[in-house]
């Protein structure tokens, strides 16, 4: 068809399709329309009744099965009243043998072994009934009966036309029901996190006042009857006092991780090299007690970012080496690089670092390395520099493996523009 011209160009037209192919316009028509619903009340009446049109019979009904596999429940109908037959066991009758056997099934009304149920189709002017089973991935979903007083015509093609739109209202039908439990499951996680918020909300501020109190009671027995007591009394005290300002620190953290939970960004234009300053002066007396060296570039640039988030997830790289970087600590350096799509800020330090694989697991709420044993933290500061890298369309991430230090780096997006 191709060996005198380059390509071939057809408009799609569905009327002429019509003309051509009755079948492929059939399922066409029939994907069209399942692919718009997803509520399974109006996509099985509907497809119900674009069978029987498509078809010129008179009756039919849908049924699906249960998850035991055991009965067919009707689901739609059209044409035969559902009295009586709202249930049907995969063992007995017309349809469960179309289920049992996975079979299409076409019978005269007259040959049906149930002769009841023969007697009350003939009566309602029935003469040959049609079961369609639903199959998805070689599993039976349903059967569809279908029924008609007038002759009709079942060769191959429209037995296996038949069997494909059953095929396909099956695929719609599971679609449909992993749209609802996929909906539900999202429900019921909005429920279970909001629960978790106003749980956490409730802790982190009621918490917060007694663990206060306790710092404060503990401060005035230290100062004004410190002399009464003897030195396990005053040690005592000052156990109290460190237990509860890490208490409130703890608190304090919590809150910040919410607040990154909730998204409450304020994204400007900021400049990074004032933000480090800024961050530099407040370790300035650290840096000289510990004569630890500092070192920046002299050009960083101009970014949108939330300047309270960013100066805290900076703030966090520094207190993470000056924390856990040992008494060997001699250096921080902040690095800056970029690419295309993103600002890519680094902290290093020369002090003791950490193992490999343990990179993935200190990002996590509460988890801490070896490292951090004997020191004091509430294993939530670099969750929350995580949750501030995912706000920025960003990430972070930790440099491990080498002999001594530590490098860790945040993304921050380009694409990202000035809110309010």
């Amino acid at each position: 068809m191709l060996f005198d011209k380059k390509y071939i160009s057809v408009k799609f037209s569905r009327s002429k399709l019509k003309q051509r192919n009755r079948e492929l316009s059939v399922l066409l028509e029939m994907s069209n329309f399942l692919a718009s619903r997803m509520d399974q009340r109006s996509l099985l009446n509907g497809a119900l009744s674009k069978v029987l049109e498509y078809f010129d019979l008179e009756a039919g009904r849908i049924y699906l099965m249960d998850e035991g596999g055991r009965y067919l429940y009707l689901s739609a109908h059209h044409g035969m009243e559902p009295h009586g037959l709202e249930r049907v066991n995969i063992d007995e009758g017309f349809s469960g043998k179309s289920a049992r056997t996975r079979s299409f099934i076409a019978q005269y009304v007259s040959e049906l072994e149930d002769k009841k149920r023969a007697t009350l189709l003939s009566d309602m002017g029935f003469g040959i009934i049609i079961c369609v089973p639903l199959i998805i991935m070689d599993k039976v979903a349903g059967v569809m009966n279908l029924a008609t007083s007038k002759t009709i015509e079942l060769d191959q093609g429209n037995i296996d036309l038949l069997t494909a739109v059953g095929n396909q209202i099956a695929v719609a039908v599971n679609n449909v029901m992993l749209h609802e439990d996929q909906k539900n499951k999202i429900e019921a996680l909005k429920e279970k996190t909001e629960t978790i918020k106003f749980f956490a909300y409730t802790v982190s501020h009621d918490f917060k006042s007694p663990v206060t109190g306790i710092y404060g009671i503990s401060r005035l027995l230290r100062e004004k009857y410190g002399h009464i007591l003897d030195e396990k009394g005053r040690e005592y005290c000052d156990q109290i006092m460190k237990t509860a300002e890490h208490m409130v620190a703890v608190v304090e953290k919590l809150n910040a991780y919410i607040k990154t939970k909730e998204d409450l960004f304020n994204f400007e234009r900021i400049k990074v090299k004032e933000v480090i300053e800024t961050i530099r002066n407040q370790f300035a007396t650290v840096f000289k007690q510990r004569r630890i060296r500092w070192s920046e570039p002299e050009v960083l640039p101009e970014i949108v970012a939330d300047k309270l988030a960013l100066s805290s997830v900076f703030r966090n790289f520094i207190d993470n080496s000056l924390k856990y970087g040992g008494d060997d600590l001699c250096e921080i350096k902040i690095g800056y690089k970029e690419d295309e799509s993103f600002h890519i800020f680094s902290f290093s330090d020369d002090g003791i670092g950490m193992k490999a694989g343990d990179d993935a697991e200190i990002f996590k709420v509460f988890k801490r390395n070896e490292t951090s044993k004997g020191t004091s933290g509430s294993g939530l500061g670099l969750a929350i520099v995580t949750e501030i890298a995912k706000s920025h369309q960003g990430r972070v991430w930790v440099d491990t493996g080498t002999q001594k230090g530590m490098t860790f780096h945040i993304s921050i997006s380009k694409a990202l523009e000035v809110t309010g």
